[in-house]
């Protein structure tokens, strides 16, 4: 079954970023704008949340109705409060600064796991703080007197684009790699463990080399109502083209289908029943498929 996907915002400046559904609405960050904005499928409309967000990318609702961003170029979690507010979370890692977050996903507690790559990029102004030696997964947690702490999760990722926690939460789903990086593009599975650590990893899917180059990899990712991995990978340049995957736990290939735009960022279930699948692409622009067979995971006590 083919899926027929609409644009219903945009072009913004830049790629698109994150999405979250707020239960009535798309939340979704116009990275390169520095804005948070919201559409409303009832009515079409696009309003601006949050602006000067400091290209805040990947972003996720959490049990305690903050909405949690991955400030790039702040490097840190920020925390959009319901009243208007925003307020850093902890940035640092054994002391020191830690990186240019992506991606992240929120547990029912609230734990906060992101990742936590090396910009590809060089980056505007002066680096007062040079990056981590490595980029891994982090894990954000609440301890006494309600203050953030921060550990690290991974210690064999060298370039994480986006996280997802299984439905039971036993699972944490990485995406590694990305292009034009010389190391691996694959999607990995981690055991969670009960103290939070993850075992060894199980490689589920890897993105290849062809004569055209190396293969984009997976940018977003989530979860549907059977526990399947729906992802936005590849580009137009090479490989199978631009794609949106869905992956059984095991790493089974479901099911592919064209993106609407080159370069598919991340995807999120929304509308009623959790019944349609957004998109945000290279183009800047925010797609919607309202007929894929498919249905957003609840996750906990609310939605992601």
């Amino acid at each position: 079954m083919s899926w027929n996907f609409e644009r219903v915002a945009g072009p913004y400046e830049g790629p698109g970023g994150g999405l979250a559904w707020d239960g009535s609405g798309m939340l979704f960050s116009a990275v390169g704008e520095g804005r948070i904005l919201r559409f409303d499928p009832a009515t079409g409309s696009v309003v601006e949340l949050r602006r000067h967000t400091h290209r805040t990318n990947g972003i996720a609702l959490g049990p305690d109705g903050v909405l949690y961003g991955c400030q790039e170029f702040g490097r840190r979690i920020i925390c959009f409060m319901p009243d208007g507010s925003a307020k850093p979370a902890a940035y640092k890692l054994d002391g020191h600064f830690h990186n240019y977050p992506c991606d992240l996903a929120i547990d029912r507690t609230g734990g906060v796991w992101f990742a936590d790559p090396h910009y590809p990029r060089p980056i505007p102004g002066p680096q007062i703080f040079p990056p981590l030696d490595h980029a891994s997964v982090l894990c954000m947690e609440r301890v006494p007197r309600h203050e953030w702490e921060l550990r690290r999760v991974t210690y064999d990722t060298r370039a994480p684009r986006a996280v997802l926690l299984s439905a039971d939460e036993q699972t944490l789903y990485v995406a590694e790699g990305e292009a034009g990086w010389s190391g691996p593009r694959e999607l990995r599975a981690y055991p969670v463990r009960e103290d939070g650590s993850v075992g060894p990893y199980q490689t589920l899917h890897t993105f290849g080399t062809d004569h055209l180059g190396e293969q984009r990899g997976i940018e977003g990712m989530c979860l549907d109502s059977d526990g399947d991995v729906v992802a936005c990978g590849g580009w137009r340049r090479n490989g199978p083209g631009a794609l949106i995957y869905v992956f059984s736990p095991s790493g089974a290939v479901i099911g592919t289908h064209p993106a609407p735009a080159d370069m598919p960022m991340r995807c999120a279930f929304g509308d009623a029943d959790l019944g349609s699948l957004y998109v945000t692409a290279g183009d800047g622009c925010l797609y919607r498929a309202t007929a894929t067979g498919l249905r957003g995971n609840v996750r906990g006590p609310f939605r992601s």
